[in-house]
């Protein structure tokens, strides 16, 4: 979705060529980890010609390799995403109470912001004993299924969450993930009229999910914070009635030093 901020820039301003590497960078994902020149020439809408120079641009600067047919990136580029994360001042303040959180439930805990129709995980404090998801500092979820992206599109206006989840690609993650646009939709008015989000094993098989935002002072969303548990089958109303008010708490401490 375009960000308003865009409308006050001038053609003049920007480096074309630049946005094109941008473009071509994002072509990599875990589903697509290794590409040919046709194949980010298609999903970029370049010509082949400005493909192959981005990509071999990528290759000669490190941080992408060729092997002759396909390029894949190196993890020199995670340098560019982690270098972001830390200079956030967001992560380092929420950390601590992350740390602290889990520590008391016994089970990991998130914080993540939303990007267009994606959660981007700022922060974690893992337990491997209890769950291990391989979810880390710059994991990326669809929005629509997980607590997390639900609390952050709820607190977006209406209008823009529902632009946000028609946009976005549904497919399912798990048999138990909506796909139905207007189901997510109601799901997400019951985030914002309860003030949290509980997903039952929508993004993982086994993993119940509960979510609070992260409010600054202004009562602006700015995050959300969550914690995942064993899914076991029986009511989970027991495991929401201890951690909620947890979060709660965080939510609270948050609030008062966010600015």
């Amino acid at each position: 979705m375009p960000n308003n901020r865009n409308r006050m820039l001038n053609k003049t301003d920007t480096i074309a060529s630049f946005a094109k590497g941008l473009a071509v960078l994002e072509c990599f994902t875990a589903d697509a980890p290794r590409l040919a020149i046709k194949d980010v020439a298609l999903a970029t809408g370049l010509d082949r010609s400005t493909a192959r120079r981005c990509l071999l641009t990528l290759t000669e600067q490190g941080y992408a390799e060729f092997d002759g047919k396909f390029f894949t990136l190196t993890p020199r580029v995670l340098r560019l995403g982690s270098g972001a994360l830390a200079s956030l001042p967001l992560p380092r303040i929420v950390q601590p109470w992350l740390d602290q959180m889990s520590d008391l439930l016994g089970q990991s805990c998130s914080s993540a912001i939303l990007d267009e129709g994606e959660i981007v995980f700022v922060a974690r404090a893992a337990q491997q004993r209890i769950m291990s998801t391989g979810l880390m500092v710059g994991s990326r979820l669809p929005a629509h299924c997980t607590a997390m992206g639900r609390v952050l599109l709820a607190g977006l206006p209406e209008e823009e969450a529902r632009a946000t989840v028609l946009a976005a690609d549904l497919s399912p993650q798990t048999t138990y993930s909506l796909t139905d646009p207007e189901e997510i939709l109601d799901r997400i008015a019951t985030v914002r009229r309860d003030g949290y989000a509980f997903v039952n094993q929508e993004a993982a098989i086994g993993l119940w999910s509960l979510s609070v935002p992260v409010l600054n002072k202004q009562d602006r969303v700015v995050a959300a914070i969550n914690t995942g548990f064993l899914a076991t089958g029986q009511d989970p109303q027991p495991r929401i009635d201890i951690c909620l008010p947890a979060l709660r708490r965080v939510q609270t401490g948050l609030r008062r030093i966010l600015a």
